[in-house]
Formats: structure tokens, sequence, C-alpha cells
């Protein structure tokens, strides 16, 4: 079987990745996000993964490389990490009640042949009206400030979320079901 490398340090990348059973290793990203791109969000989560997955690709002969990037829009605006309390309180209290997309770009690399597949999937998230008490809360809890979108849907930030329309694993950092069948096309099978 096909070397697989995940280009990833996340914990729940290697968790989605682990649960599909394929044998991997992970190598951590040389790569450099710059949010700051002028591109449209579904665009640059695919730009920014294939960044990754490029940096681990040219120190390995013959594997294939998958790497991923994950992040929360609204209206246009990119919701990176917030880093601070009032940046998540903001962003959070924006989300209250409405609908945002999470774009998830993946990228898969074989390094013997070149090839390469890149594409993102979107996922819409319908958040319930939360309660400036709840905000606060979970945002003292520390547990948003280093989420994008300021939460994580894995966790206690899944308790705002009352609707989704497609991939919950997208919203994770891995969309599974897409990631699956264009491994198999790279020789990598379960």
């Amino acid at each position: 079987m096909r070397k697989l490398i995940l280009a990833s340090t996340s914990h729940w990348r290697k968790t989605i990745l682990e649960k599909a059973r394929i044998p991997f290793t992970i190598e951590k990203p040389d790569y450099e996000e710059d949010m700051t791109l002028k591109m449209p969000p579904a665009k640059l989560a695919a730009f920014l993964a294939l960044g990754k997955a490029q940096s681990v690709a040219i120190k390995h002969a013959d594997a294939v490389i998958v790497s991923a990037d994950t992040f929360a829009e609204y209206k246009g605006e990119l919701l990176g990490k917030p880093h601070t309390k009032d940046r998540a309180y903001n962003v959070l209290n924006m989300l209250s009640g409405k609908w945002h997309p999470i774009h998830t770009g993946i990228a898969v690399i074989d390094t013997k042949t070149g090839k390469k597949t890149v594409k993102t999937v979107t996922t819409k998230v319908h958040f319930r009206k939360l309660a400036s008490e709840e905000i606060e809360a979970y945002v003292e809890s520390g547990e948003p400030l280093q989420a994008g979108g300021s939460y994580t849907a894995q966790e206690t930030g899944a308790t705002f979320i009352d609707k989704i329309e497609g991939d919950f694993y997208a919203i994770v950092g891995l969309p599974i079901a897409t990631l699956v069948p264009i491994l198999a096309k790279y020789g990598i099978k379960r």
C-alpha cells in the first residue's frame, strides 16, 4: 500500500482520518498561511490546503500527501481564530440566530506522479439565538479563542448549532466522505 502522510498537526483531523481506518503518518507542514490574500473564501481554503500539502510533498519521493484548511465566513468576511475574548464575543453575537458557511479546502498530492486533487467542501451552519450570558460563559472558558469562527462544533460550541446543511466532518476540519473516494484513486484504501 502507498504511504499516506497527513500534513497537519490538528488533533481533530488525525481523529477523523483514524476513523476511516486508513494507515497514515503525520508531518507538520512548513507553510505560513496568509488569510489576507484577495480571493473568494472557498478558493482561499483550497489554496491554503494546497500550500500545506506542497510544503510536505517536496520532502518525499513516493508518498500521498493530504492536507486541509478550514475556516468560517460571514457575509464575505473570513472568521479566523479570534485570539481575544472581545473578538470571540463579537463574532458569536454576530452569528447568533443566523446561517454561515464553513469552508474546508482539501488537497491530495501524489509525489511520485505529481498528480493532485484540490477542492473545497462548504457546509452551512445555523446558530440558534444565543443569550449574551451563555456567550460570555463560553468565551470565559477559553475554548473559542483558538477556534476558527470562535467556536468548536465538536466540543461545547456544538450546543449553539441547531441546523447543518452538508458534511459535519467538514466543519470539524476534514470532510472524510469526500476524501476517502479521492484517496482510493491514489491507491490509498482501507
